[in-house]
């Protein structure tokens, strides 16, 4: 199966709601504090009502999952489900900072089959469907199958970092911060960077398509306890997630290994 369907307009209306996103750092949006403190802002909720309208227009009988929709236990029911962030990395649209994304999978029996990390600050477009790689604006691309820097770079939880979570990685990497998720995944499928590590809860519309992305590319990615990812599951969340690009030096993997160990994983 080759999903051809499902990926050309998963393109079309993630490219509509990337307009609709950038519109708002133009025209303006409000703010305001879900109940678990974090932001919201009127852009996600718009994005969100551009994939869903055409989404579910397009294939009724799937079943939908957002961050900014309310969740039904129908999907529960259903052999293929959207898994959507409107826009992941919600305090980086806030600040202005091009580090924010649109993620959004199709999941079939519990796994991506269609995924596209659309980030509209840079028009880059990361597709891929199950068994047919990675793309990057609709072109096919490789990663890097071997590394040949001299220090590896790991994209980190500010706040994991400040209580010391993973002192042991900063010894012999640099390190990024993680504002997406979503984003980050990408980064490390495509090689950009080699890993990508929290251990504090994601849920499956943080990860979802970026999951997709680093099989496709031959990386490894799991949760923070080392297992692997399913989706569509009742509680759609996870207790960290550690992903490793294709040519992620061995002794980093090693040591992302190692935290799986640790028993501090975050687990909400």
């Amino acid at each position: 199966m080759t999903w051809d369907d499902e990926r050309n307009v998963l393109i079309d209306v993630i490219r509509q709601a990337g307009v609709e996103a950038l519109r708002f750092t133009v025209d303006g949006f409000e703010t305001i504090q879900k109940p678990d403190q974090s932001p919201v802002t009127s852009a996600d909720l718009a994005v969100n009502r551009v994939l869903q309208s055409r989404l579910t227009s397009e294939f009724p009988q799937d079943g939908w999952l957002s961050e900014e929709s309310p969740d039904s236990p129908d999907r529960l029911q259903k052999r293929r489900v959207w898994v959507v962030d409107p826009i992941d990395g919600t305090k980086a649209f806030i600040s202005g900072e091009p580090e924010f994304c649109i993620s959004v999978a199709l999941i079939e029996q519990g796994q991506p089959v269609v995924a596209g990390i659309f980030n509209p600050s840079t028009d880059e477009l990361f597709t891929a469907t199950r068994g047919g790689g990675l793309r990057l604006n609709d072109e096919p691309i490789t990663p890097p199958s071997a590394w040949r820097g001299q220090h590896p770079v790991i994209a980190l939880n500010s706040w994991e970092q400040r209580i010391g979570r993973f002192a042991s990685l900063e010894q012999s990497a640099y390190n990024r911060p993680i504002r997406s998720i979503a984003w980050v995944l990408a980064l490390t499928a495509t090689g950009r960077i080699e890993a990508a590590v929290t251990l504090e809860p994601e849920n499956e519309w943080d990860v979802a398509a970026g999951a997709l992305l680093m099989t496709e590319a031959g990386g490894t990615i799991s949760d923070g306890r080392g297992h692997d990812l399913t989706f569509n599951r009742r509680e759609p969340r996870y207790s960290g997630i550690i992903a490793t690009s294709p040519h992620c030096p061995e002794a980093v993997t090693r040591q992302l290994k190692l935290l799986t160990h640790t028993g501090d994983d975050g687990a909400a």
